[in-house]
């Protein structure tokens, strides 16, 4: 069993559990197998069941898997790397801070959301447009302030206004751009 982390807890439980298991399994020096018990099970002669497992050559049988706590432990050990994400380097965690963290790259200015096929405004696409407009690749929306924008129809004494006579218009005023 192979862990390769940096966490020394992971380590400690590592090491915790092969100690207890060299311990549980007798550690295999000096330690004399004996016949496995007898279930009970006897022949009409009176003797005992025949093992199953007794091989005709010298050679010891393959060990059965054993479903005990420690090899469901170890088990779970064996897993345990595939299951934790990757960890990273300390560069590659502070180029990712400083990354998020520079403040040069926040603009502001004022870029109308675009509404998109579910009716809904797309805030991204505007906050892409404004970072672009400063020279940066794309941006994520910081800010947005939303309007209502009506047609001189409304102005018009006496006429009762319509559904469609107003619209509500979202703008990006401020965004997070990246290069």
């Amino acid at each position: 069993m192979m862990v390769r982390s940096g966490n020394p807890a992971v380590r400690l439980g590592t090491l915790m559990s092969a100690a207890l298991l060299l311990l549980l399994s007798g550690g295999g020096i000096g330690w004399t197998q004996s016949a496995p018990p007898s279930l009970g099970l006897q022949q009409q002669g009176g003797q005992a069941a025949p093992s199953p497992s007794t091989p005709a050559s010298s050679a010891a049988p393959p060990r059965e898997e054993n479903p005990g706590l420690i090899n469901e432990m170890g088990k779970l050990f064996d897993k345990l790397p595939s299951i934790l994400p990757p960890i990273k380097s300390p560069s590659e965690t502070m180029n990712d801070l400083s990354r998020l963290a520079t403040p040069s790259t926040m603009v502001s200015g004022r870029v109308v959301c675009p509404i998109s096929s579910n009716g809904a405004p797309d805030c991204k696409q505007a906050a892409d447009q404004l970072c672009q407009g400063k020279g940066y690749k794309e941006g994520k929306s910081l800010n947005a302030d939303s309007a209502e924008k009506c047609s001189a129809k409304v102005l018009i004494p006496g006429r009762q206004r319509k559904p469609d006579d107003c619209r509500t218009d979202t703008f990006v005023t401020s965004a997070l751009c990246q290069n």
